[in-house]
């Protein structure tokens, strides 16, 4: 179902949304919901995304709620590619799923902001009006799986901080593959020299051999 545009025209001020949700229920009461509220429009709703891609790019609205789970091409497929011909618009994931590998997978495809169904009807307004406003609106306990995600991500090996800055840098050189001789070159030390902290590095991290010394840089 697509609205008309006539709400739009009476305030520059309006946000304009599109919903893609197949479930009947959840989707009339976005609807109303954002039509029944001061400052927003819900300007289509589409069941699939294979509709939702054939009318967005004549609505072009401001911020597109997209469910993940489909009849046909899902919700994360189908914000990639909006996004790829529209990088302006704004997409917003409103799902019951909190996993980490659809979390990211959404995120990747460029969906910035991600709130979850349970999500209170006037926290999803605000969320709507954040994304608009440039934020990246999540529900709590999804951004604290993004938080735990790049704190792990970042987390320093303990066992690095034995090494000198010299080993550190010849142990980055090892990582990207370069042998002895071209270490060497690199960094202007002799190929002895590269041998004597390749050596060092393998005691301080107790490994034996350059897989392992990298895979202890990587933090595997």
């Amino acid at each position: 179902m697509v609205y008309s545009k006539k709400k739009l025209q009476d305030s520059m001020d309006i946000i304009s949304v599109a919903i893609v949700e197949d479930n009947h229920d959840i989707r009339t009461a976005m609807e109303l919901l954002i039509n029944g509220s001061d400052g927003y429009a819900c300007i289509g709703a589409f069941n699939n995304a294979e509709a939702a891609l054939e009318k967005i790019p004549h609505l072009m609205p401001n911020v597109v709620l997209m469910d993940f789970n489909l009849p046909g091409m899902n919700g994360i497929e189908c914000i990639a590619r909006l996004k790829a011909e529209f990088p302006d618009m704004q997409f917003m994931m409103l799902t019951v799923y909190e996993d980490d590998e659809k979390v990211f997978n959404a995120l990747e495809a460029g969906a910035s902001g991600y709130i979850l169904k349970k999500t209170s009807p006037g926290e999803l307004l605000e969320a709507i009006r954040d994304l608009h406003e440039g934020g990246s609106p999540m529900s709590s306990q999804i951004a604290r799986r993004v938080v735990a995600y790049f704190q792990k991500q970042a987390k320093p090996n303990p066992a690095l901080e034995a090494l000198t800055s010299r080993e550190k840098e010849i142990l980055d050189q090892l990582s990207k593959g370069f042998l002895y001789k071209e270490i060497a070159g690199n960094l202007f030390i002799s190929i002895e020299t590269v041998r004597r902290h390749v050596h060092n590095i393998y005691e301080k991290l107790h490994v034996r051999s350059r897989t392992d010394a990298v895979n202890k840089y990587f933090n595997r």
